[in-house]
C-alpha cells in the first residue's frame, strides 16, 4: 500500500526519541506531531526526531485530522485516560506499559477500543528480539515437549529510574518495577507459553532502596521533585495456570545482587529447557548419549524487523498478525492487580 501512517507522540520522556527513531524508520510512516507538558522536552525531542508539529495541548494533538495512530508514553496515571481519549477522536493506540493503573481501567480501555473500532495495542518491546522469538518458534514447534515451569526474572543492582520524579510515586504510577520491568518478564514469559489463564497468584512486594534515597539507575529525564518513593522496588510472584504450568516472577529495580543487571526467561520443559537472553537450548542428545547446551541457537522467527512499531503500522497497512493482543494484555494487567491485592492481604489470589 501507498499509504503512510501520521503518528502522533503524547510524551518526550526518553523512551519516545527511540520511538520516534523506530517509526521514522519504516517507509511507510512518521512522526507527524508531539505533545509534552514540558516545554523543553517536547522541543528536544521534536528537534531530535524531525517531528514538525508541536502541539501545546494533547487535545491539540488529538484533533488534528491528518494523525492517524497515536503513540503515548508518560507517567502511568494518565494511561487509560489518555487512551481512551485517542480511541474516542478516531485515532489507533499504541501503548507503553503498563496497560493501566488498574484491571477495571484496562477494562474500560478495551470497551472503548472495541466500539470505536480502532487498534489498541502495548508495546511490549520484549517480544520482538531476536532471542526471544527464536525461544517462542521453538515452543511452538513442540521441540521443549510439555513446559511444566517457567523462571521470569529482571534484577537491577542499582537501576531505580531518576529519585524524586513520578516513577517512584505510587499515585502517579501505580506501582514500582513490577509495572516497569517486572510488567515486561512477566508478558514475555506468558507470551512464550502462549498461555495467559492464570488460576491463583501468590505475591509480595518490597521498598527497600528509593525510599532511603539509594538505587538510583541512569534512565529517566523527568523533572526531580520532593516527591516521596513509596513504590515497590522488589516484587516477586509465584503463579498457577489452569493447565498445571507454574510461573515465578521476580522484579528488582535495585538489590544485592552479583551481576549489575541480568533478565530474561527461563522454560522447563520436558524434552528440554530453554532461555531467552540469550537464546540458548539444553536437551540430551539421545543419538550421541550426552547433554548438549546450544548456544546458536537456528529457528525461523515471525517479525524480522524486530520491532513493536513495525509490528503495529504493518498490521494497520497490511496483513502482518498483531502480537500484543488486548485480551492478552488484559490477563497481564489481571495478574499484576492480584500480586498487589496479595502483597497487601498476605494471601493467594485465587480466580473463578
Amino acid at each position: 500500500m501507498s499509504k503512510t501512517l501520521n503518528f502522533g507522540f503524547i510524551g518526550a520522556g526518553q523512551i519516545s526519541t527511540w520511538s520516534a527513531q523506530c517509526v521514522n524508520k519504516h517507509p511507510q510512516a512518521n512522526v507527524l506531531a508531539a505533545h509534552d507538558l514540558n516545554p523543553v522536552r517536547l522541543q528536544e525531542l521534536c528537534e531530535s526526531s524531525g517531528i514538525p508539529r508541536a502541539c501545546k495541548t494533547a487535545e491539540e494533538l488529538l484533533a488534528d485530522p491528518e494523525i492517524d495512530a497515536v503513540y503515548i508514553a508518560v507517567p502511568n496515571k494518565f494511561h487509560a485516560p489518555l487512551s481512551i481519549q485517542a480511541l474516542q477522536a478516531g485515532k489507533h493506540v499504541i501503548l507503553d506499559k503498563p496497560f493501566a493503573l488498574s484491571l477495571a481501567e484496562a477494562e474500560t480501555v478495551a470497551a472503548v477500543a472495541r466500539s470505536a473500532g480502532k487498534v489498541f495495542t502495548l508495546g511490549m518491546n520484549q517480544r520482538f528480539t531476536k532471542d526471544a522469538q527464536k525461544i517462542k518458534a521453538l515452543v511452538a514447534t513442540d521441540q521443549l515437549g510439555e513446559i511444566y515451569h517457567a523462571k521470569a526474572y529482571w534484577l537491577r543492582r542499582e537501576g531505580i529510574p531518576r529519585l524524586g520524579t513520578w516513577f517512584g510515586n505510587k499515585e502517579l504510577a501505580g506501582a514500582g518495577c513490577l509495572y516497569d520491568i517486572g510488567v515486561h518478564m512477566l508478558d514475555l514469559c506468558l507470551h512464550l507459553l502462549d498461555n495467559f489463564d492464570p488460576v491463583s497468584v501468590s505475591g509480595a512486594t518490597y521498598t527497600r532502596f528509593g525510599n532511603r534515597g539509594r538505587g538510583e539507575g541512569d534512565w529517566g529525564k523527568s523533572d526531580r521533585t520532593d516527591i516521596v518513593f513509596d513504590v515497590d522496588d522488589f516484587a516477586t510472584a509465584f503463579i498457577r495456570m489452569r493447565n498445571g504450568t507454574t510461573v515465578s516472577l521476580d522484579a528488582a529495580w535495585a538489590c544485592h545482587t552479583e551481576l549489575k543487571d541480568r533478565h530474561g526467561v527461563t522454560l522447563f520443559g520436558s524434552e528440554a529447557g530453554a532461555c531467552t537472553h540469550p537464546a540458548k537450548l539444553f536437551r540430551r542428545n539421545l543419538v550421541k548419549e550426552e547433554y548438549e547446551v546450544i548456544e546458536e541457537v537456528e529457528a525461523d522467527i515471525l517479525y524480522p524487523h524486530l520491532d513493536r512499531f513495525h509490528n503495529f503500522i504493518n498490521h494497520l497497512l497490511s496483513d502482518e498478525p498483531l502480537c500484543v493482543t488486548i485480551d492478552q494484555a488484559l490477563a497481564v494487567q489481571r495478574i499484576l492487580d492480584a500480586i498487589a491485592e496479595s502483597s497487601r492481604t498476605g494471601r493467594e489470589v485465587v480466580f473463578a
